[in-house]
């Protein structure tokens, strides 16, 4: 194993014999290591004061170094192979464990259509021109991220999906990715093409053992005190009218690190949906950039946070148009209880050929304890004019009038809390469909009881779901009051 303090080229160089990687993928390896080596964890200095990134302790953090451990079976810890037992044949899932790919399960009738699910590592090799040609035209900018860098420098594992054109998937295709149990780390990518005309919804769940792996032995040598973490990075690239969906459930346990860095390129009259439920981890950090390329791209990013005990969560939605009549929308709710914190972050950006853009950016938190904390960062950057932008934030505790409301019609405090904030997190939980929506609220359900972090087809799942679909689903748009700028 490799100290993540320690990795340095010599490090890259290894992964890039091991993995046999085409010349264009060996040289965006070293550009990138060239960029996390310089940068600071957290680059902007208006971020640094607010941000948790320190938390991260990279002399504490253990990757693999062998190819032959890279590349071996993993087999799945005893939650995680329940959950993989729930699922049928004919769901499409890929399994990834530290890093190595477990199982990869999909129908002839997929296959048949021209979809590719496979491991990254064998994708580069066998469709590394048709990867080449998407990732050449949207390039990376690794100066935008000290973590960015490190997850396209030094990722072991990771996805490749490619919906090929006029391709329409009705079901969702499932990533399960978890941390292995020995407490050794994971850097991962995760490449989605969705060409021209097709539609498809991805689905992550990403999951680590839920003990913690405090006073975990490393190489048989004295016992140390690790921090295992997940590092991911992204990339959606949609071409002409193509519809991508990317779900994303994190529910790691124990004091994990998860950081996530995700990028949409979204061409002429697509749209691209994020949803996120983050509910996991120590310290989460999610980055997520929705670049609205061409006339008549759409991006929107929907986001559910719930922390308990000292949880940190630093997330970013920057919504960057360059093309005309583009449209983009972010909503993002926390909630936060005991003593944990949540940082939301995000920019308008409407470049100087975007005309007749339309963007929209919010976020909202409920602080449930005194001890809990919330900051709200939004921005604009505008750069044209005939255009429509707005952005919002509030930070707020519990309403005491409410609470006692509530407690007057026969609820006790901590179930007139709990009504509160599905309240509070309806309008956002509805924009997501009713069997998305069902999952969160069973994540939730579970965190506030102090169950596992994980999704399961029991009695509470199947009466979650069944009301959700039997609930009338809003369609009023969250586009309320916008600024004209001229």
């Amino acid at each position: 194993m490799i100290n993540l303090s320690s990795i340095t080229d010599s490090y890259i160089e290894s992964i890039i014999r091991e993995d046999r990687d085409p010349s264009w993928v060996a040289t965006l390896r070293q550009r990138a290591f060239s960029k996390y080596s310089s940068l600071p964890s957290e680059v902007s200095p208006l971020y640094a004061k607010y941000s948790d990134v320190n938390r991260i302790r990279p002399e504490r953090i253990y990757l693999p170094d062998g190819f032959e451990k890279s590349k071996s079976l993993v087999k799945p810890h005893d939650e995680l192979q329940a959950r993989l037992n729930e699922l049928g044949h004919d769901d499409s899932t890929i399994v990834r464990i530290g890093s190595s790919i477990n199982r990869i399960s999909v129908p002839e009738k997929i296959l048949n259509q021209g979809v590719i699910i496979s491991d990254l590592k064998e994708s580069l090799l066998k469709q590394g021109d048709l990867i080449k040609q998407w990732l050449l035209t949207n390039e990376l900018q690794y100066n935008e991220d000290k973590f960015l860098a490190l997850e396209a420098a030094a990722f072991r594992s990771g996805v490749f999906i490619y919906i090929p054109k006029n391709t329409l998937l009705n079901d969702p295709l499932r990533i399960i990715s978890s941390l292995t149990d020995d407490g050794t780390s994971s850097i991962s990518q995760n490449i989605i093409i969705a060409d021209v005309g097709s539609k498809a919804s991805v689905v992550q769940e990403v999951y680590s053992p839920l003990y913690s792996n405090k006073d975990k032995k490393v190489e048989n040598k004295e016992t140390r005190d690790t921090q295992q973490a997940y590092f991911e990075l992204v990339q959606c690239h949609l071409g002409q009218n193509a519809h991508l969906d990317m779900v994303s459930l994190q529910s790691m346990g124990g004091q994990t690190v998860n950081f996530s860095n995700r990028k949409a390129f979204v061409g002429r009259d697509a749209k691209m949906s994020w949803y996120l439920g983050l509910f996991g981890a120590q310290l989460s950090r999610y980055k997520t950039d929705s670049m609205m390329k061409e006339a008549g791209s759409t991006a929107e990013d929907f986001e559910i946070i719930f922390g308990i005990g000292d949880q940190s969560f630093d997330v970013t939605s920057n919504l960057i148009h360059t093309g005309q009549n583009s449209r983009g929308r972010v909503l993002v709710k926390s909630v936060m209880k005991d003593s944990s914190k949540s940082l939301f972050k995000g920019m308008i950006k409407i470049g100087k050929h975007a005309k007749a853009s339309e963007s929209y950016l919010a976020g909202h938190a409920i602080l449930l304890d005194k001890g809990a904390k919330s900051d709200a960062i939004p921005g604009l950057e505008i750069e044209t004019n005939e255009v429509k932008a707005t952005h919002s934030a509030s930070v707020a505790q519990l309403d005491e009038a409410q609470i006692f409301y509530l407690m007057s019609r026969g609820l006790s405090r901590e179930l007139a809390k709990r009504e509160i904030v599905s309240g509070f997190l309806e309008p956002l939980s509805r924009k997501m469909g009713p069997t998305i929506r069902a999952w969160v609220n069973y994540l939730i359900e579970n965190k506030w009881s102090g169950k596992a972090l994980m999704l399961k087809t029991d009695e509470a799942m199947e009466q979650i779901l069944e009301v959700e679909k039997s609930r009338y689903r809003e369609t009023e748009d969250i586009f309320e009051k916008h600024y004209k700028y001229r």
